[in-house]
């Protein structure tokens, strides 16, 4: 990260990974650095986050996800002019539920019937 002008956090929300990117992690980084999160939101501590951002150490984030989710109103992100803030709803675009629905039936659904390995399973051991 101390190298890096923007780092981008997809990092799945597990026991292991939960507040990964902390303050140690954002001191790290180089000045004027942009951090972007798009996996899950209690992966970053978000004080931490904040304080970095406050600071200027961050120029800026881009975060779609939060550790509270709806990300109250009451949340301080919302009040700083150097934070992004998108909604995390890939999935409600025009085409999605369809490309879905052909995903599950042109691919996965004929491997299953087959008994053959599915494409993007889950791992419970893993969480993701």
């Amino acid at each position: 990260m101390s190298e890096s002008d923007y780092i981008v956090c997809s990092a799945p929300s597990t026991v292991e990974s939960r507040g990964l990117v902390n303050a140690s992690a954002f001191q790290a980084v180089k000045k004027n650095a942009v951090f972007i999160n798009l996996g899950r939101g209690p992966v970053v501590d978000e004080s931490a986050l904040i304080a970095a951002l406050k600071s200027g150490k961050l120029r800026g984030a881009a975060l779609d996800v939060f550790e509270e989710e709806p990300l109250p109103q009451t949340n301080e992100l919302w009040e700083l002019d150097n934070v992004l803030i998108s909604p995390h709803n890939m999935d409600q675009t025009a085409t999605f539920m369809h490309e879905a629905t052909e995903f599950f039936v042109n691919e996965n659904l004929p491997r299953f019937i087959c008994g053959e390995d599915l494409l993007n399973p889950v791992n419970p051991k893993l969480g993701y």
